[in-house]
């Protein structure tokens, strides 16, 4: 299993692969380090169909039966980036932009035709609390970014822009369109080079040495090497991390259960004057009574305002979806479509203004919450979470209780839910006006690794911490510190795991972070 490198005369490269069962459990069966000269591309040759009945829960499509040798000579791109990034959701945008304000020659490569993932492709149209109820702790790049929407009337119209500058747990909707406009503008002003609708699908690293010495990608042109000096992984799923046989947590395997996925959708018609004198959880309940829903499934995030007639709907959940499985996704984005017209339904029958919705649209990206993290060079833990902990290397502070769904449709689930989110009494992991917590930077370096940095949902955080970690603000800040520590890396060369973070510290404060910590550290927090 072998990628030769050619001679800079040939620019090409030459790449064999045998398909594993997952990538670690098949390079361990085979005895084969999974990166000492370096990853290849992989087929798969399936032996049998499935069968038409077969549900999200069952994986048998990622059984391997068989095996397929793939051998391709591909072209090596000519230029050579400082910092790749891979991911163009609220994270890598954040490390793109960041790092090419600071000079750095980046590439950013989006496997959609738009950048903002989640909140764009997943149609999450509203940012998460960014306030504490005194101050707002989201700064730099995300703040820029809303502050801008709200300049160009892209925020829901009339909202008070304390909701995201001052008052705690309130969200933040916006105009997906006007993000995308923003987002296109920011990284074309910064010198970013986009590529759309291109995947990272292999990697040639060394995990001996910790390094990554280029990717691989594919697009409607093909095949093609790309070299760089710094990655970033900010696809969600730790896909670059996993590749580069970093650690990694796979939740549903490494953890018990998965937090449920679920297929935003946009309507239109909707009387916002009569919407808001019933309550959806009272339309909710009496729904469930009268058996409309083939799920009884009873947290309704509901429908928000995105202006003044169309709605956002945060509705409906795909229990026990595994987001590494393309059948589950697959299951999955078609049990949200028919979920999508059960609320269409819903709110036509009960919530008063909904008469004459109309479902315009389910997003083409199925809404996920948790699939695989890093196990970086800290991981953040709910024992920090809930003694507020601050962090000398903290690049970012956030507040948003842990937002885990409930795994299934049981009572127990569903009173677990409402107790930590503080909407029922009991050890509530919602905080009071204020408080805060710091998120360090060590959480996105994957243990070991000196090149290579994750950002957003992939982050190294235990499943508790991801529940309030996972969501695009702090993404965003997470985006904005990784590609920053990348243009520190190059210019001094500190590796990603051996940062002088005092100094990384100082320079997002310049670019606008909210980093109030009085002691800093040359080191970063580390695993006892």
């Amino acid at each position: 299993m072998k990628t030769d490198i050619q001679n800079s005369n040939s620019q090409n490269v030459d790449v064999q692969n045998l398909e594993k069962q997952t990538r670690r459990d098949f390079l361990a069966f085979a005895g084969v380090g999974t990166l000492g000269t370096a990853t290849g591309l992989s087929a798969i040759m399936e032996s049998k169909p499935l069968s038409a009945d077969e549900t999200v829960t069952n994986n048998t499509a990622n059984t391997v039966t068989d095996t397929y040798m793939l051998s391709r000579t591909i072209p090596v791109a000519n230029e050579i980036y400082d910092i790749a990034v891979l991911g163009g959701g609220p994270a890598g945008v954040g490390a793109a932009i960041s790092a090419a304000r600071l000079g750095a020659k980046v590439l950013l490569v989006e496997s959609n035709g738009c950048l903002g993932g989640m909140g764009t492709s997943g149609l999450v149209t509203e940012f998460d609390p960014m306030a504490n109820g005194e101050e707002m702790l989201v700064g730099g790049l995300m703040r820029e970014i809303v502050e801008t929407l709200y300049k160009r009337n892209f925020i829901q119209p009339g909202l008070d822009p304390n909701t995201w500058r001052k008052h705690s747990h309130r969200w933040t909707p916006f105009q997906v369109e006007g993000y995308k406009l923003l987002l296109d503008e920011l990284t074309t002003a910064a010198g970013v080079q986009i590529n759309f609708f291109t995947r990272a699908i292999d990697v040639d690293a060394d995990k001996e040495k910790g390094t990554v010495n280029g990717v691989i990608l594919h697009n409607i042109e093909g095949y093609r090497y790309v070299k760089a000096k710094t990655f970033i992984d900010a696809t969600g799923h730790a896909e670059i991390a996993d590749l580069c046989g970093a650690q990694c947590r796979e939740a549903g395997v490494d953890t018990p259960r998965i937090n449920p996925t679920t297929l935003m959708s946009l309507y239109t018609g909707i009387d916002w004057n009569k919407f808001w004198t019933k309550s959806q959880g009272t339309a909710l309940n009496e729904a469930i009574k009268e058996k409309h829903f083939t799920q009884i499934d009873r947290l309704l995030p509901g429908m928000f305002p995105v202006n003044h007639t169309v709605g956002n709907l945060n509705g409906g959940h795909m229990f026990h979806l595994n987001a590494l499985h393309c059948k589950d996704l697959t299951d999955g984005i078609m049990l949200g479509r028919r979920l999508a017209q059960e609320y269409k339904s819903f709110y036509q029958k009960y919530m008063p203004g909904c008469e004459n919705l109309q479902l315009v649209i389910t997003a083409n990206q199925v809404g996920v919450r948790e699939s695989r993290c890093v196990m970086g060079e800290y991981e953040l833990n709910i024992d920090d979470y809930m003694a507020r902990r601050k962090f000398p290397d903290q690049i970012g502070l956030f507040c948003k209780y842990v937002d885990i769904h409930p795994y299934d449709e049981s009572d127990e689930e569903w009173h677990r839910f409402m107790v930590d989110a503080g909407f029922a009494q009991g050890n509530t992991t919602r905080y009071k006006d204020g408080e805060s917590f710091g998120i360090p930077y060590g959480i996105l370096v994957p243990k070991g690794w000196r090149n290579l940095w994750v950002a957003g949902r992939c982050a190294s955080a235990d499943v508790r911490a991801h529940g309030s970690i996972r969501v695009q603000p702090a993404c965003s800040m997470m985006g904005q510190a990784a590609g920053t520590a990348a243009v520190q890396s190059i210019k001094t060369g500190q590796p990603a795991n051996d940062l002088d973070t005092e100094m990384l510290v100082k320079t997002l404060r310049n670019a606008g972070a909210n980093l109030p910590q009085e002691t800093l550290s040359k080191t970063m927090t580390r695993k006892n």
